[in-house]
């Protein structure tokens, strides 16, 4: 119960930090920027904690006889842990991927930036977390999967309307 009362909390946290990041970016003007460097400039921040998840995993391996082999970690180990958080945040770059093009003609090149760089420092939260407790990885996962699919949703409603 106590379980479920955290990731209870945590997913309002990261689910209130989405809306945050895709509503007040689109309260100040927004100037132009080409939407191709908008999405390089926004990608580009998850790209590096990326490439530093694929760092310490690739370090871990090269530092542990049982893993430089290539078998899987074992089940809970910190290596297991990293490499299912990679795992995730490939999940949540690919749909950011196929998804914030439609977003950024709609709420705009400054939104989708925040939205990069919060979806970078969603990502190490969601790393910190699921190596402190598990269910605090919840508020990095909301954060970032939200704000996708919140922005994807109101970009949709306003296009509409």
């Amino acid at each position: 119960m106590k379980t479920r009362v955290i990731m209870l909390v945590c997913g309002i946290l990261g689910a209130l930090w989405a809306v945050a990041v895709v509503v007040l970016p689109g309260q100040a003007p927004q100037p132009f920027i080409p939407i191709n460097l908008a999405l390089l400039y926004a990608f580009l921040p998850a790209g590096l904690v990326m490439a530093c998840m694929i760092l310490v995993i690739a370090l871990r391996r090269f530092l542990s006889s049982e893993l430089a082999d290539g078998r899987k970690p074992p089940e809970g180990s910190r290596a297991d842990v990293d490499a299912r958080v990679l795992s995730n945040t490939v999940e949540q770059i690919v749909l950011a991927l196929l998804l914030w093009p439609f977003v950024i003609t709609v709420l705009g090149a400054v939104t989708v930036i925040v939205m990069g760089v919060s979806m970078a420092l969603s990502r190490l939260v969601f790393w910190l977390g699921y190596h402190l407790s598990p269910p605090l990885r919840l508020v990095g996962w909301s954060a970032g999967f939200y704000a996708t699919v919140f922005a994807t949703i109101w970009s949709g409603i306003r296009l509409l309307t």
